[in-house]
Order: structure tokens, then sequence, then C-alpha cells
């Protein structure tokens, strides 16, 4: 029992951490990356469907991607939905078949927000493994009158372990992608 418990948490946990990883990976560093469009919604016939879904993306260059749309009648709400995502702060040119993005230059005063940013979704991913956690904790006190007091201690200490785990890899991505961002 205690170890399904262990179990149950080190699985939430570890999806904190991919959550974070791949909130860290929507925060630009200067140069263009599909993954920063992974969370766009192009209004497609009325439906909101995800950019990925409807154009295929290259990168040319270091900062600059070329967007081809599947349906060439799809052009302008693409580069409508491009420059209504707040994350993005980009200017899309359209030249009747693809849509070209080139990313701004970072300024220091901008590189600085988005290390802010991310240090804030670092945070929510703590808060979430710790909040799983204290559940956990409380999973392992219900089972008192079935198990043993000394196998719930061991049981916390295994738990407090995991957590540590989890925050370390959370922590981990934090700091490779303040050097990223950081890094002229």
């Amino acid at each position: 029992m205690i170890k399904e418990v262990l179990a149950t948490a080190k699985e939430k946990m570890q999806q904190s951490v991919e959550v974070a990883k791949d909130d860290f990976q929507n925060v630009s560093a200067g140069r263009a990356n599909p993954a920063l469009f992974e969370k766009v919604m192009v209004e497609y016939y009325g439906t909101p469907t995800p950019l990925q879904q409807l154009a295929s993306f290259q990168q040319p260059e270091a900062r600059q991607l070329v967007i081809t749309p599947f349906d060439k009648s799809a052009l302008k709400d693409i580069e409508r939905a491009i420059v209504a995502a707040p994350h993005l702060g980009v200017s899309p040119s359209n030249d009747g078949s693809i849509v070209r993005v080139v990313m701004p230059e970072l300024t220091e005063e901008r590189r600085k927000d988005y290390v802010k940013v991310v240090k804030d979704k670092a945070e929510q991913a703590r808060v979430a493994i710790r909040n799983v956690r204290r559940t956990a904790m409380s999973d392992l006190e219900a089972l008192k009158g079935d198990v043993s007091d000394d196998e719930i201690s061991r049981g916390g200490k295994d738990l407090e372990q995991i957590t540590k785990q989890a925050i370390d890899g959370v922590e981990e991505a934090l700091k490779n992608k303040e050097q990223e961002l950081l890094k002229v």
C-alpha cells in the first residue's frame, strides 16, 4: 500500500517536472523554435485548431522560422493567430504561400523579464510538487491502522527523497533555461 502511494506521488511529481520543462521551452531565447508555437490556436473554419496541425515549420536561419500551411486558405488565419499570441511578441510577414516569422533580438531588459517568467513557472511547478507531497503524506497517514508507524515513517522519508529529486529536476531545468536566456 505504501509503495502504491509513493509510486503515484512519484508519477505526479514527474508530470509536474515535465510540464515545467515544456513551459520553459515556450519562452523564447531569441532563437526561432517551433515549440514556441505549440500553444498558438488558429481559428480555422470557426474551430480553434493548434497551429502544428495546420502547417509545417522550417528554420532557415537561427532567428527565422518559415511556416508553410497545408491549406493556403488558412494563411491569413495563421498570421492573425501569431500576431494575437501574447507570449510571442513577433510580427509575421505573409508572402502569399508561407508565413515568415523573424524573432526579434532580445534586449537585456526583455531577457530579464523572461527570466522572471521562467522563475514564476518554476515556482508553480515546485508548489504543484509540494501539493502532491502533502496529498501523499495524508494518504500515508490514512494507512495508520493497517501498517505500523515505522513503515509509515519510512514511507514519509522515501516521499521526502522523491520530492527532493523532483524539485532538483525543476531547479536543474530552471538553471539551464536561465543560462540560455542570459547568454548573449
